[in-house]
């Protein structure tokens, strides 16, 4: 009798560990964007979600979109938003589940992993990226051992307990956020949670996973996976579509636009140099304005107006790139057949400033900055103007860009830097649109690994086994 006692009590206590939480306990946040694309797929995974939960319980968990949250155009960093969410679900719930629109969720299989967790202690929980190197993205943090801190890749989704989400709030709401600037949101978050040392690092869930979801490889014990292919959003858009404005100046038109050449000026129909000397051997156009060693808004402001008038091509979408940016317009074409053209898209990788005190995110320019023709229409009616021709372009357009309470749509493809500034693991998964700086690299070199048209059919197919091996 003792011994079936005994044996009922441990199976009893091994259940109890093992029992799921209550999907309620659950709140999942959909990092969304405003871009009607974006609306779409977000909708869609919103409804993946619950129609899972409507299958496993009456009771289904809550599913919130990022965008739809407030107002505040800084919500997208995460941190500013914690007040909101430790005051609306900090009594109710267990955990805050964050992740992507491609982010595909077994939700039985995330509970049980979020059951191994005591749900009354302090977790920060995800798929662990590393940089190989120090890397300006991240303020070349930890320069001495750039691999030991850990930081998750948002793609497999990402955890945090409610007490861990209660004392983050409180800290935000106590001490203003100290960072000016929001480059690479993933790193800032695990920054400012682990605080030193004071906070929990980020602890690694290998049931978070960024496969592809069609993976030749068991996946059973993930939680998550990737969406295997971007969504079908027609044919790729026409080059004709397409007018490429390349900032250039005369000290780098033997350095810079040889490379452009040599990789993928040929896959642009419209292109144009603008510099501050015209050299009819390129050929560049002087855009009168003068060349300045930082900034640039003069010339990207000339180059907004000359796309509106008639001496270029009337096309669809404007792309103003860096003479030392490296890009795949094929890619690109695959991309924007999911933008509508008659809507003011600004795209590219974004950037914010001041989030946390009422800023304003912005395209970062290095990576390539993508207009359809109504943005530009509406930047330039607004009366938007720099105020200096060295003023930085990126973020006066910005500035401007919010003011008009346009959004700025992000794609994690466009990159600022160069591959080897990125974690590995993060570019595993990308079939990336551009990369940017020529410092310390053979730009062919990278463009042909990385960019090479050879790929291009594989891009448009998604996350193809065979494109992944060559990535």
């Amino acid at each position: 009798l003792l011994f079936l006692l005994h044996t009922w009590i441990l199976r009893s206590h091994i259940f109890v560990l093992c029992v799921p939480p209550d999907l309620r306990e659950i709140v999942f946040i959909l990092q969304s964007q405003s871009n009607s694309f974006h609306v779409s797929q977000a909708e869609r995974r919103k409804a993946d979600l619950l129609k899972q939960a409507h299958s496993l319980t009456e009771e289904p968990p809550v599913v919130l979109l990022l965008h739809t949250l407030s107002d505040n155009e800084g919500d997208w960093s995460i941190l500013p938003l914690l007040p909101y969410i430790s005051y609306s679900f900090g009594k109710n719930s267990s955990w805050i589940v964050f992740l992507e629109e491609e982010t595909n969720v077994k939700m039985t299989k995330l509970a049980q992993v979020l059951a191994k967790f005591d749900k009354n202690k302090e977790w920060f929980l995800g798929k662990p990226l590393h940089d190989e190197e120090s890397t300006i993205i991240h303020h070349y943090a930890f320069a001495e051992n750039p691999s030991v801190f850990k930081y998750p890749d948002f793609a497999a989704a990402w955890a945090l307990s409610i007490p861990l989400v209660v004392r983050l709030a409180n800290k935000v709401r106590d001490e203003p956020l100290k960072s000016d600037f929001t480059i690479d949101l993933k790193h800032e978050v695990a920054l400012y949670i682990w605080d030193n040392g004071n906070g929990p690092h980020l602890t690694a869930v290998p049931e978070l996973c960024t496969e592809p979801e069609d993976s030749s490889q068991p996946l059973n014990h993930c939680a998550t996976t990737l969406s295997s292919k971007p969504p079908l959003c027609g044919e790729p858009v026409n080059t004709e579509d397409i007018f490429v404005a390349v900032k250039t100046c005369r000290k780098f038109h033997s350095e810079r636009v040889p490379v452009i050449k040599k990789t993928w000026e040929k896959d642009a129909l419209f292109l144009e140099y603008y510099s501050d000397h015209a050299d009819p051997s390129i050929p560049t156009i002087n855009i009168g304005v003068p060349n300045t060693e930082r900034g640039h808004c003069g010339k990207t402001f000339a180059i907004l107006q000359r796309f509106l008038s008639s001496s270029v091509p009337n096309t669809k979408w404007l792309i103003v790139v860096d003479d030392d940016t490296l890009i795949s317009i094929p890619r690109l074409q695959v991309l924007l057949s999911c933008y509508n053209p008659s809507e003011p898209v600004c795209l590219g990788e974004r950037y914010g400033y001041g989030l946390s005190q009422g800023g304003y995110s912005y395209i970062t320019g290095g990576g390539g900055m993508v207009f359809s023709r109504e943005a530009v229409v509406r930047l330039l009616d607004s009366g938007c103007k720099c105020y200096s021709n060295d003023a930085p372009d990126d973020m006066v357009l910005g500035m401007c860009l919010n003011a008009l309470g346009l959004p700025v749509t992000h794609s994690p493809l466009f990159h600022q830097a160069r591959p080897e500034d990125y974690a590995r693991d993060f570019l595993a998964h990308q079939v990336p649109i551009s990369f940017h700086k020529h410092w310390n690299i053979d730009p062919v070199a990278v463009f042909n690994k990385w960019l090479k048209d050879d790929l291009v059919a594989k891009a448009s197919d998604g996350l193809d086994k065979s494109a992944k091996t060559e990535l």
